[in-house]
């Protein structure tokens, strides 16, 4: 039987003992490798230690609340071996995060207990565990397979369990659902008082619930705001809208406009048209353009214009109106409301200067449209700056900050708002 050393590990330049908070396992719990130990705190950071090896914990050399210095022996390993020349690992010092324990100590001993790899690992940047290794050779996991797997691991580290749920996905003829891995709350009850009034939610509501509730657990939301003078439009619509209503029998609105500056903006900026798969990132071809509308029960749907950069202004005037008015009649398809790629969100329908909303999965970016006022503002021209009265707007991007930083963000809005202030006076439609 080979004994493995688990040891306090070092985490951080400044950190020279941690304070043992709770022991996850007991001696005599058998280990798999990646099972927590123990959990430990610092004055900065909370961590938990996993194991390296599979084994059985046959000995714990500190209790609760022990202070520990860092690089110590705290608990003992007996791996399962069947070579008898397997021997006993010194102590292995860590030197950085708690997932990295003792990995090259790991490496020489079941380098003694199992045959090479018959795979090799050089062409690959991640670091594999032997075990993950070894499962891999088993299995025949190529290592361009293996580089494929997102490891739920420190640092992402591909572990025993993301090589196991792969396999078991791999073998399923159909895609397996993927789950949101939460952190579940206790909810605070809440009391009611005679007369109040209590209704259960319609189903449509509590998708609209669930599905919010997941958006923020997803993504890490950011929202940039920006400015925008959009008199010309304004003026613009103002002469053309009864002509409009004469020739084509309804109404031009506003969402149109931005509408297509926001299919151009995103045409623009690709990297703000995308979902992501885990690590992968996925560049939609079309920009399907989803608005949210309101409905008469108060609910919310988003009707989807399709491949919206291809259509002319008059085109995303018709989508827009058909859409709009029958998702109030609840008259839209299935497929009318699927498919979008990025998702526009109107606060000044209701006067709301502006807001931030939260991104419609698996999207990464909802814009916000706010309410159009007259406000005084600063008039550059060529003669000097004066004082003049104009239709401002803001306008709010919220993005998730796993793939849009804050530089894209307000480049797109950038670029967004020089569309809308450059808008042609003389625009046919």
């Amino acid at each position: 039987m080979a004994k493995f050393e688990i040891v306090m590990p070092k985490l951080g330049e400044s950190i020279i003992e941690a304070t043992i908070t709770r022991w996850v396992k007991n001696v005599g719990d058998q280990l798999e490798e990646d099972d927590s130990i123990v959990e430990i705190a610092t004055d900065k950071v909370d961590s938990e230690i996993p194991s390296p090896v599979d084994g059985k914990l046959t000995e714990l050399l500190y209790e609760e609340g022990d202070v520990v210095p860092v690089g110590s022996i705290i608990a003992i390993v007996e791996m399962d071996d069947d070579d008898d020349d397997t021997t006993e690992v010194e102590e292995a010092v860590v030197e950085s995060s708690p997932e990295v324990v003792s990995e090259k100590k790991v490496a020489e001993v079941v380098e003694q207990a199992e045959p090479a790899s018959e795979i090799s690992y050089s062409d690959s940047s991640k670091f594999y565990s032997p075990l993950v290794k070894s499962i891999a050779d088993k299995e025949n996991i190529s290592v361009k397979e293996l580089d494929s797997i997102s490891g739920s691991g420190q640092d992402g580290r591909v572990t025993k369990k993301d090589v196991q749920d792969y396999l078991a996905s791999r073998s399923k003829p159909t895609s397996v659902k993927k789950e949101v891995m939460t952190t579940k709350v206790s909810v605070p009850p809440v009391p009611t008082a005679a007369g109040d009034n209590i209704v259960e939610m319609d189903r449509m509501r509590k998708l609209i619930a669930d599905h919010m509730v997941m958006s923020k657990q997803v993504s890490p939301h950011v929202t940039s705001f920006i400015d925008i003078d959009v008199t010309d439009i304004v003026n613009w619509r103002n002469s053309i809208k009864d002509s409009f209503l004469k020739r084509e029998g309804e109404k031009i609105t506003f969402t149109p406009i931005f509408v297509q500056a926001a299919a151009q903006a995103l045409k623009d900026y690709p990297q703000i048209n995308v979902s992501l798969d885990g690590y992968n990132i996925i560049y939609k071809k079309d920009i399907n353009v989803g608005m949210a509308a309101a409905l008469p029960n108060g609910n919310l749907i988003v009707p989807v214009i399709k491949k919206t950069n291809e259509k002319s202004l008059l085109g995303i005037v018709k989508s827009v109106n058909d859409l709009a008015s029958r998702a109030k009649a609840n008259k839209l398809q299935p497929d009318e409301i699927q498919g979008g790629t990025f998702t526009i969100t109107n606060f000044g329908s209701f006067d709301s200067l502006t807001g931030t909303p939260i991104i419609n999965q698996p999207q990464v970016a909802i814009l916000g449209v706010g309410a159009i006022r007259k406000q005084p503002a600063v008039i550059e021209t060529p003669q000097g700056d004066f004082i003049g009265i104009r239709h401002i707007m803001i306008m709010s991007l919220a993005y998730d900050h796993r793939i849009v930083d804050g530089a894209l963000g307000g480049m797109y809005l950038k670029r967004l708002k020089e569309l809308l202030e450059n808008f042609t006076p003389d625009t046919s439609v």
